[in-house]
């Protein structure tokens, strides 16, 4: 970028300030003319500064005075510049030459290299530099930019198109910026955003929530980059993982500060490479460099580099700025970026009110989307680069097209060409942008089944999907089905009516009805697709199914705090079904089509209420919602349905409760704990049938989904019971790498293990148990298990099971 754009860029800025007199500009690049992205300009003696961008350029608005200007970059020598601004906007180029360190004064100790040492008095004072700072509020500005470098035409079939009539290669996917207020009182944290913006969604909300990441914690949690976290260089028991190197000493404000190489001492650990500054005799940090590679297990990303600077304020250092470049490479996309954040208006002993902390721990003001360019221009600290003002006018003038009715309809034709591949496996979505609604239809696999009871069978289930004003989030689904079974001539009409809406907290309100066919265990615990397959080529009926004209009636709402309460009520006039076919592509010698499971017809009127509680949720606020995120505490469910005799000539007289307690607890490098806890039973059982008794997850089929609530060689309904009380037990150890990083080759595959069991009692004296262990992270998305079972009454079973994320079926 040409001297003259900056100014004229800076001279935006400068008409737009905000009770500031003038703008101190300039560059910052090193001895080569090279510029140097992300470098620090600071005030010395305050925390006010700023960062240049990705080209060197900075603004920095101050009133006119004299300053002590310094201007650092990790692996440079700091300049200092007094300077004097009266009337006139100030510009000044910064030149950094690399750091030069001296090895003169080493001491070497029975040949150990002197980072050890000074390795061990960090460690030493690392817990008291991690609960320094408990009670500090400041001003952040974060900017985040992610580029495409490269990326498929197609993946897994489907046409990769951005819909924003640019073919290159090279492009802005994501671009934002967020002001906000952070405000820490351990252990809570609350961020409050004061603006906020996203390239292209003049009512998105970009990535708004500060993390500053803490190398004085142990475990440096890296959000799913690795479920383990990664191991600081100096934490308590960091001297067994990492190898340290001191590459010499420099002087800055007549500190000498020590720079420190680390590296791992085995590769496929959780560790970091490059270089940490500690500052001599304080023993803190100065700065630093780090880098995460795959071969240090890190997941979805193929680099991240991290970059921190500190600064002292008032007798304490505080950390100025925070910049963090990921790169990835994934199915053919190649992208890359930076997420800076930077850090001003320090106050290290703010007075919080006593309600301040709550719930909620990032909050958007109600315009923080809706500011001017006017205003950002006034606040931004660092200056956009011509690849960010070309994305936000681009963007933003692409935006206003996407409204013209004119451009909708010819969206709206190149996304419902109709691909043959694409019905075949996921089925259509038709849309319509300028009536903002959409028309789905099931797949082709999915449109046509088979059973026993019915044989052929044709589901036609289309979706209607209507939203309102995104302020309300008001949504309308309606989603019809239409069900013919060729074999026994049932047709199966039914309707699904949902409304969802709410503005803090959600609410929904559903109506289903029409005739229908159930599964006994009416939570549909099979999969047609899979039974069509056993059914046809193995002589494998295990669907169950009953016909009933129902109308169902079901409300959930959000009441805050972690509290969801649902209530419903159901009639069914259930009718049962004997199978009427027994067709099979390959018929299996020994095997033969086992009956359906059968009843006296009856009608049923059921009540249900139920809850769930999350203690400890936090919650994001925005203007028109709350979003609920996950707790650090379990999650307790219950619920209590009631078969009320007479009502609409009912025949069912029964009463039963049902409750859980699951959690997730994360052992960092020890791997992760999941638990699912359930008990339940009939308080009484005068009149009950067999869909309304206490059924359990089973599974007969190879592939399967629901490990944590599920048992994987239970057969379907054969523990079935209305017995008084029944308890479950599910229990998975997730080891996330750890173990498997140790075998040789193996651990190039990043595959993981895990193990755990599954248990059923019911106290009739009835039991059953299963344990597995198994692999997962296999491609990222597969996992395999081998499962044994025992059984109370004797005789066991094993077997495997495959499961792939969001496309097992």
């Amino acid at each position: 970028m040409k001297r003259w754009v900056c100014l004229f860029i800076m001279g935006s800025i400068t008409l737009n300030l905000l009770g500031q007199d003038v703008v101190l500009s300039g560059q910052v690049k090193d001895n080569k003319n090279n510029p140097l992205a992300f470098s620090s300009i600071i005030i010395k003696g305050t925390s006010t500064g700023t960062s240049a961008n990705s080209a060197g350029f900075f603004s920095l608005p101050l009133r006119k005075g004299k300053y002590d200007v310094m201007v650092q970059h990790v692996g440079y020598k700091s300049e200092e510049r007094s300077i004097e601004i009266n009337k006139q906007d100030f510009y000044i180029d910064f030149i950094l030459t690399e750091q030069q360190y001296n090895l003169g004064n080493v001491t070497v100790r029975n040949g150990e290299d002197p980072a050890y040492e000074i390795i061990r008095n960090t460690i030493a004072k690392r817990s008291y530099y991690e609960n320094e700072l408990n009670n500090f509020s400041a001003e952040v500005y974060i900017k985040g930019l992610f580029r495409l470098r490269d990326y498929p035409k197609r993946v897994l079939g489907q046409k990769v198109d951005f819909e924003d009539g640019d073919t290159s290669k090279r492009k802005v996917i994501f671009l934002s910026e967020t002001v906000a207020k952070y405000s820490v009182k351990r252990p809570d944290e609350k961020v409050q955003v004061i603006s906020t913006k996203v390239s292209g969604q003049s009512d998105g909300f970009g990535f708004s929530n500060p993390q500053i990441i803490s190398f004085y914690q142990n475990n440096i949690d890296l959000a799913r980059l690795n479920p383990r976290g990664f191991i600081s260089p100096i934490a308590d028991n960091a001297l067994n993982f990492y190898k340290y190197k001191f590459e010499g000493t420099f002087f800055e404000n007549g500190r000498m500060i020590n720079r420190i190489m680390v590296s791992p001492k085995k590769l496929y650990e959780p560790l970091f490479n490059g270089h940490i500054n500690i500052i001599e005799e304080e023993w803190r940090i100065h700065s630093l460099q780090l880098s995460l590679f795959k071969k240090n297990q890190m997941q979805f990303a193929d680099t991240l580099v991290i970059e921190q600077l500190y600064v002292p304020l008032k007798g304490s250092w505080v950390i100025k700025q925070q910049t963090i470049h990921p790169s990835v490479k994934f199915l053919g996309f190649e992208a890359y970026g930076s997420f800076v954040q930077l850090y001003d208006q320090y106050d290290l002993n703010p007075s919080f009110s006593k309600k301040f902390f709550n719930s909620t721990i990032l909050q958007f003001a109600d315009s923080s989307n809706k500011k001017s360019p006017a205003y950002w221009d006034s606040v931004r600290p660092v200056p956009l680069i011509a690849v960010e003002i070309n994305d936000y006018r681009k963007k933003d003038s692409l935006e206003q097209l996407r409204k013209d009715p004119r451009f909708l309809d010819s969206l709206d034709r190149v996304r419902n060409k109709i691909e043959f591949s694409e019905l075949l496996f996921n089925g259509k979505t038709f849309s319509k942008e300028k009536n903002n609604f959409t028309v789905s239809i099931n797949s082709l696999i999915d449109l046509v089944n088979f059973n026993t009871m019915e044989g052929l069978v044709l589901s036609i289930e289309p979706t209607y999907v209507k939203k309102w004003d995104r302020q309300k989030r008001d949504r309308l689904t309606i989603n019809p089905q239409l069900r013919y079974g060729f074999s026994n001539g049932h047709f199966n009409p039914n309707m699904l009516v949902r409304y969802d809406f709410g503005r803090t907290y959600r609410s929904s309100v559903s109506v289903l009805g029409g005739r229908r066919v159930f599964q006994f265990d009416n939570r549909e615990p099979i999969s047609e697709f899979s039974n069509t397959v056993n059914t046809l080529l193995y002589t494998l009926n295990y669907l169950k199914l009953y016909e009933a004209a129902t109308g169902i009636i079901n409300f959930s709402k959000g009441l805050g705090e972690g509290v969801t309460v649902h209530a419903g009520f159901e009639y069914q006039d259930r009718r049962p079904l004997d199978n009427t076919t027994n067709y099979a592509w390959r018929k299996v010698d020994g095997m033969a089509f086992s009956p359906n499971l059968t009843f006296t017809p009856h009608q049923a009127a059921i009540a249900t209420f139920g809850f769930r509680w999350q203690p400890g949720a936090k919650y994001i606020e925005f203007p028109d919602r709350k979003i609920m995120l996950r707790s650090t505490y379990p999650v307790f469910a219950g619920s209590y349905s009631h078969g009320i005799n007479g009502l609409f000539g009912s025949d069912v007289n029964y009463s039963k409760w049902k409750f859980s307690l699951s959690h997730d607890i994360n052992a960092k490098l020890a791997g992760r704990f999941s638990y699912n806890l359930v008990a339940g039973g009939f308080f009484s059982d005068k009149k009950a049938y067999l869909m309304d008794y206490n059924h359990y997850l089973a599974n007969q089929f190879s592939v399967t989904t629901t490990f944590l609530q599920s048992f994987q060689l239970m057969p379907y309904y054969i523990y079935s019971n209305s017995s008084k009380v029944y308890a479950e037990e599910h229990l998975e150890y997730h080891l996330n790498g750890f173990l498997t990083n140790k075998i040789p080759l193996f651990k190039k595959l990043n595959w993981f293990l895990l193990t755990g069991n599954n248990f059923l009692y019911i106290n009739s004296g009835t039991a059953y148990g299963e344990f597995f262990v198994g692999l997962e992270n296999i491609l990222k998305i597969g996992r395999i298990d081998f499962v044994q079972s025992f059984k109370s009454k004797g005789g066991q079973t094993s077997g495997i099971r495959f499961t792939v994320k969001n496309i097992t079926r």
